[in-house]
């Protein structure tokens, strides 16, 4: 199949992921060949973004839990098409007492990880102190996942049970997810640093994958554990994983990567960008895009900044930006338009569009009323203050910098200026810690369980309002982080919705935050490749994809 153009405009970049694949057969051939699994092929997986931690805590960034999500077991097993918790490492699902605060498991017994050390009931333990109380000595944070934990308790060789100082309703499905994937007691010891870059082959899990080789920043080789046995019992294939290994090749081009593919020279590769989908509609050519089941795409206002103190201020930036018309422009029909800071697919979700209406007229009338006129260049001014925002260009989500821009000429007619914050990573991280450097910050999280809107815009957690100042501590929104806090520990599924949707009706009264779309991670595959999944917020999972020869 012969490159497109824009991959013959980027050969140069082609040429050094072609050379990085060099010696590494992807086994598949297409379409046409065996129906049945075959085992055996080591597959070729293209990321748009190098790892930066192997700390399942910390590991929420998707070139991280795409590695953690396949080197890791859980105790429980979340269905990615039903939500439903399953057996996992756990053998059944967790006895529970009457508030929340006690969960019992019990462990199978036939569990080792790749060091051959045993996952038993006094190892789990370890995992969920570390992940539970984190570790400042050692930089490691504790999991957003996890709330009010006290401690763990090995009742018996093969029984643990985790005690709580309030409810914690959400413990299971946080046992099920990447943030809680399972470390050799070896790995555990780790310092942050240490479960970092250089450190990959050193991190130590009972999944069916081990990492076998790395080189920093451009690629991990994947192989298959020989003895691995101990898959969620749900799943249709048991037993070692059918391929012989993955080759993750990191590719931050988006026309490398889509080129790549369609050129045969690799199997996978995640995050494709809209325009490129229609390539994928040829023969031999698929996409897998999986829903994130979380806090959709969008804008968080920091409130607590002079200029977005003004609600009116907000309220005028929410109705002065045309949503559908980003969406429609920019993204495809795997982008369905937000309805509200969740996605409908989302446990807890409640429909808020009618705060987001696009009314222009509405937008000018309010920062007339909130008095910012306009000045002789056009921008708006207040005593002195020009009306200028800053946005983060957010280098994991799909064409964040496009969608700014366009941000920018909706919101440049209403004469607010707005600016894009460049950089990489690093400095995107650094920036976003201040709400005078970043006075919007653009951002998504995906997780599938009631506690997604609270590891989003908890003071405690990602903050990404800066609802708590990084400088004093001092909390903006008492009220909304009492209703975060409520999701996580309310005792029953009703009262946990309850307190969601009284969270998000908060956001969206306050004009805290402007969602824009439901957020996929989009894949393009190859035909060859067969049985390729996601789990519950899109994170590949590849132990029963198979090459179709």
């Amino acid at each position: 199949m012969s490159r497109p153009a824009r991959v013959l405009r980027s050969l140069a970049a082609l040429a050094v992921v072609a050379t990085l694949m060099a010696g590494c057969s992807s086994g598949s051939a297409g379409s046409g060949g065996s129906e049945e699994p075959g085992a055996g092929g080591t597959l070729t997986y293209l990321e748009p973004q190098t790892w930066t931690t192997l700390y399942p805590p910390a590991a929420g960034f998707y070139p991280n839990g795409g590695v953690v999500n396949n080197i890791t077991d859980r105790l429980l097993y979340q269905n990615p098409e039903t939500l439903e918790l399953e057996p996992w490492i756990a053998t059944a699902l967790p006895e529970v007492n009457a508030d929340s605060t006690e969960y019992t498991f019990t462990i199978r017994d036939d569990v080792t990880y790749s060091d051959g050390t045993p996952l038993d009931a006094e190892n789990v333990v370890r995992n969920l102190d570390l992940f539970g109380k984190g570790d400042p000595t050692r930089a490691l944070t504790v999991s957003e996942a996890i709330n009010n934990y006290d401690r763990g308790e090995v009742v018996d060789e093969h029984t643990v049970r985790f005690h709580f100082t309030a409810p914690a309703p959400g413990f299971a499905q946080a046992v099920s997810t990447i943030n809680s994937g399972l470390l050799s007691n070896a790995t555990l010891d780790k310092t942050n640093e240490e479960f970092g870059p250089g450190n990959a082959t050193t991190v130590i899990g009972s999944g069916p994958f081990v990492v076998a080789d790395e080189k920093i920043g451009t690629e991990l080789t994947l192989t298959a554990r020989e003895d691995y046995d101990w898959a969620p019992p749900s799943l249709a294939h048991q037993g070692r994983a059918l391929l012989d290994g993955v080759h993750v090749v990191v590719a931050g081009e988006s026309s490398v990567r889509v080129g790549t593919v369609v050129a045969g020279q690799a199997d996978v590769a995640r995050q494709i960008d809209a325009p490129d989908e229609a390539q994928f509609a040829a023969d031999g050519l698929s996409l897998h895009a999986a829903t994130t089941n979380g806090v959709n795409n969008g804008f968080s206002f920091r409130f607590r900044n002079p200029v977005l103190s003004d609600i009116r201020v907000r309220q005028a930036i929410i109705a002065g930006v045309d949503r559908e018309a980003i969406v429609e422009t920019l993204f495809t029909d795997s982008y369905p338009l937000a309805t509200g800071a969740l996605a409908r697919t989302a446990l807890g979700y409640v429909d808020t569009s009618e705060y987001y209406a696009y009314d222009p007229k509405r937008a000018a009338a309010l920062l007339d009323e909130a008095g910012w006129k306009a000045g002789a260049d056009g921008v708006r001014v207040k005593d002195g203050v020009r009306l200028s925002l800053t946005f983060n260009e957010a280098l994991p989500q799909p064409r964040s910098k496009e969608v700014v821009t366009l941000v920018q000429e909706q919101l440049g007619e209403l004469g607010i200026d707005v600016q894009l914050f460049a950089g990489d990573q690093a400095a995107q991280t650094e920036a976003s810690l201040s709400a005078d450097t970043i006075q919007v910050y653009h951002s998504m999280v995906g997780r599938a369980d009631f506690d997604v809107l609270k590891s989003q815009f908890f003071s405690g957690n990602r903050n990404t309002l800066l609802n708590r100042d990084n400088t004093d501590d001092s909390i903006g929104d008492p009220e909304l982080d009492a209703l975060l806090s409520a999701i996580a520990s309310a005792p029953t599924v009703e009262a946990r919705q309850a307190a969601s949707e009284a969270a998000q009706k908060r956001i969206a009264e306050q004009a805290y935050f402007l969602p824009i779309f439901e957020e996929p991670q989009v894949f393009g595959l190859r035909a060859g490749v067969q049985d390729f999944a996601t789990e519950s917020v899109g994170r590949p999972s590849f132990y029963s994809t198979w090459l179709d020869r």
